[in-house]
Formats: C-alpha cells, structure tokens, sequence
C-alpha cells in the first residue's frame, strides 16, 4: 500500500479492531477474521461499489450508510465496528480499501495465533512453503496461472499441507492460491510472513547460509540482527551449497552478502574494471 492517506487509515483501522478484539475469545477473533475477508472479497468483485467507497467527495455518512445497509445483519457486531471506521476513512484508491480489508481480517487470525503461543510456528511454516514453491517450477507455474481455476489452486495446496501445516497456515495460503489478486503467489506468501512479523512489531530477515545453522548459530545470528537493526527480527534460513560459505541476508530491500560468492564476484568485478 503505497499512498500515506491510505496507509494512515489503515492504522486507525487497526486501531480500532485491536479495541474491538480485546474483549472476544478465540471463537469471536476468528468470526471476525473471516467476516472481515468475505467484505473484501465481495468488494474485490465489485469495482463500482471500491469506487463509491474510496470516492473522499462523498459524505462518510454516506458511505457509512451503504455499509451498514450491504453488510449489516451479515457480520458479526465487533466487524461491522471495523467496516464503520473502514467506511469512515480516506482512501486513495478502491484497490487500497479493498487491500485494507484482507490486512485487517489477518490481523485478526493472527491475534488468535498470537494469544495461543502459535504465531511464530505458523509464520514459519508459511515461510517454509513459499521456499518449497520457489523450488519447484512446475508447481510455481501452477499456482500463478491466471487460466488456472481458482479452486482447484487452493485444493492443490490444501493437498500439499494437509496434516503437515497449521490450520491457519493452510486457510492462509489456500486463500493466497484462491485470489493471488494480481500478486505472484510467492509475493503474497512475503506479505503474509511480513504481516505475521509484525505482529511482534519484528523485521523479517531472510538469510542464506551455504550449511544449515543448527540452534546456537541461529540465536548468535538473530542476536547480532538484532543489535544491527534495534528491533526484534524474524530469521529464516535458507540453504544454498551454490553461495560456497558465508552468509547473505536480506532485509528488506537491503541486502548484506558476506558469501564467497558474493566476495568473489565483487573481486572479479574490481579486476576488470
């Protein structure tokens, strides 16, 4: 989500559905994750109604009232809460409100994940399995075919985790694979893992090691991550014999190569010029 207004209404709805999730149990955060999924998937079929809803001419009463008047009765008290300061907002797209929507059913889930001690066990295991598709070409393909039919993508990866993943991890990413909404599938399981991240107000490093880390290297490598970035930080590793020895990381845009690899090709570039 790149426009401010849009990225500053979005915490003010954050704000209000963390209000509304303080006083639900399990069972109501998750009501409210997925009503507040099926709004944004009703209002991603529906461009004329992103348009009325984004459109900062019209009163917010107004688009208070249209909300109340399509969803009211359908949802749940503490998302129809949500939906109100939803429509209340300043968009600067219908896309971005619509966006907004699924960020916040997650942000739901994951507080569910995150009272139950889950969350980072389920941010890995998606992260896992965007490292399985990057893999596997063919399946990659599958899962960003436009011409696919949406439900048998979402039926292929419940097939794929089914009793290996997490329930929310499966609902997660088998609606990833339903409606990728113009994203390659291994781009939204990033944002997925950088939301689940966030939660924890973590940055998520993604490092490649040529060996895998066992327990004490991974603590070592998160700590001094930690002290470079001044925030908690999620590390995930990935093995790659090709990078030779060392380490590179990505946070981010930024990346860190401290591979032989990487040593090397700067050597080679350093000769030539």
């Amino acid at each position: 989500m790149r426009h401010l207004a849009s990225r500053q209404s979005l915490s003010k709805a954050s704000d209000a559905l963390l209000s509304n999730a303080a006083t639900l149990d399990d069972t109501g955060l998750g009501a409210l994750g997925q009503d507040l999924s099926a709004v944004a998937g009703a209002l991603s079929k529906a461009p004329s109604l992103r348009r009325t809803l984004s459109d900062n001419t019209t009163a917010a009463d107004a688009k208070s009232g249209i909300v109340a008047q399509l969803f009211g009765g359908k949802v749940g008290s503490a998302a129809a809460k949500v939906l109100d300061v939803v429509a209340r907002s300043e968009w600067s797209t219908g896309g971005d409100l619509a966006e907004a929507l699924y960020q916040l059913g997650r942000i739901a889930l994951f507080l569910r994940a995150e009272r139950s001690g889950e969350l980072d066990a389920i941010e890995d295991e998606i992260f896992r399995f965007g490292r399985i598709v990057d893999a596997s070409p063919n399946l990659s393909a599958v899962l960003d075919d436009p011409l696919a039919q949406p439900a048998d993508r979402a039926a292929l990866v419940a097939r794929l985790l089914e009793g290996k993943a997490h329930p929310l991890s499966v609902a997660l990413l088998t609606e990833l694979a339903r409606d990728p909404r113009g994203r390659s599938f291994n781009s939204g399981i990033g944002e997925l893992v950088t939301q689940a991240a966030a939660r924890k107000d973590k940055l998520v490093a993604v490092v490649t090691s040529a060996v895998e880390l066992n327990l004490e290297q991974r603590n070592r490598l998160t700590a001094g991550l930690v002290r470079v970035y001044g925030r908690p930080v999620a590390a995930h590793v990935v093995v790659d014999p090709q990078i030779q020895g060392g380490l590179v990381v990505r946070v981010g845009d930024e990346v860190i190569d401290g591979s032989v690899a990487g040593r090397l090709t700067a050597l080679r570039s350093k000769l030539a010029g």
